[in-house]
């Protein structure tokens, strides 16, 4: 196996790891939780799935972003969230099965919305592309769904072993991250910062705060389940994003360090609405 081969599959291995620590503190109860609750399940699907990408799909048609970037942003404004997030959100004393269940409904959706939204945002722009589901279907049973259920399972049956290799398999999800991620930015990085200028940090600034406040907002009456839609909303799956956009576009090279510069700036533009959603939290 190759280097190039090997990262990948590194990274691959950290979010499988990452989500199965998740399953281990999970319960069935908790993917389901949206499904008893439709008003909420609509507000998110409305957050997630309708008024960022319509917001998203505004800004790209005012502004002049260099090509990588406008297809980057929609393509992550259709996507997911990311199978991590979870962990993110119950730090902010986010509801934990209102995490979970946000997380799996989000990929169960995305296998139909994704292809349409696709299609749609095509014609908008007189594009043509095209997303099957298949192939969103294959990576959220990979990176969401599969790991997730296995380590329900794991909890549901041996909840003892469940609770004893959990911080184990947390910590082997970290290190998997940082040995694949850190190659993978040092490669992209002359292409993140040719990308920089002509609109692109205002842009994906707009598409994280503007996720915050349309998250924050439709996240109902309680402050916790709004920071989880907040966070769901501003940060997506590059993952698919990528699969998006290198589908559609594959001679579009600068989507690669697009979309890791998106993550770069998500997560330290996220950082300030995280602690104060914690400092609020103490306080009550």
């Amino acid at each position: 196996m190759t280097l190039n081969m090997l990262i990948p599959f590194a990274l691959k291995c950290s979010i499988a790891l990452s989500v199965f620590a998740i399953g281990l503190n999970s319960q069935p109860s908790d993917a389901t939780y949206l499904l008893l609750r439709p008003a909420q399940l609509a507000r998110s699907l409305l957050a997630m799935n309708v008024i960022l990408p319509v917001f998203i799909a505004a800004i790209v048609t005012a502004f002049d972003l260099h090509n990588a970037v406008e297809v980057s942003l929609v393509a992550l404004a259709v996507s997911p969230v990311p199978p991590i997030l979870p962990k993110k959100q119950i730090k902010v004393h986010g509801e934990r099965s209102y995490a979970i269940g946000l997380l799996v409904v989000a990929a169960v959706v995305a296998v139909i919305f994704i292809p349409i939204a696709v299609a749609l945002l095509g014609q908008f722009f007189q594009t043509p592309v095209d997303m099957r589901a298949w192939p969103i279907a294959r990576l959220v049973l990979i990176t969401d769904l599969a790991p997730l259920l296995m380590g329900m399972l794991v909890r549901q049956f041996a909840p003892v072993i469940a609770l004893r290799i959990s911080k184990s398999v947390t910590l082997v999800a970290l290190v998997f991250l940082v040995l694949s991620v850190l190659p993978i930015l040092f490669t992209a990085w002359p292409g993140i910062v040719a990308l920089v200028g002509n609109g692109t940090i205002l842009a994906i600034l707009a598409f994280v705060l503007a996720g915050l406040a349309v998250g924050h907002l439709l996240g109902g009456p309680d402050l916790h389940d709004r920071a989880v839609l907040a966070l769901a909303t501003a940060t997506r799956h590059p993952g698919i994003a990528f699969a998006i956009g290198a589908t559609n576009f594959p001679e579009q090279r600068e989507i690669q360090p697009a979309i890791l510069l998106y993550v770069l700036l998500c997560a330290i533009l996220t950082m300030p609405y995280v602690i104060w959603q914690r400092r609020v939290s103490y306080s009550f």
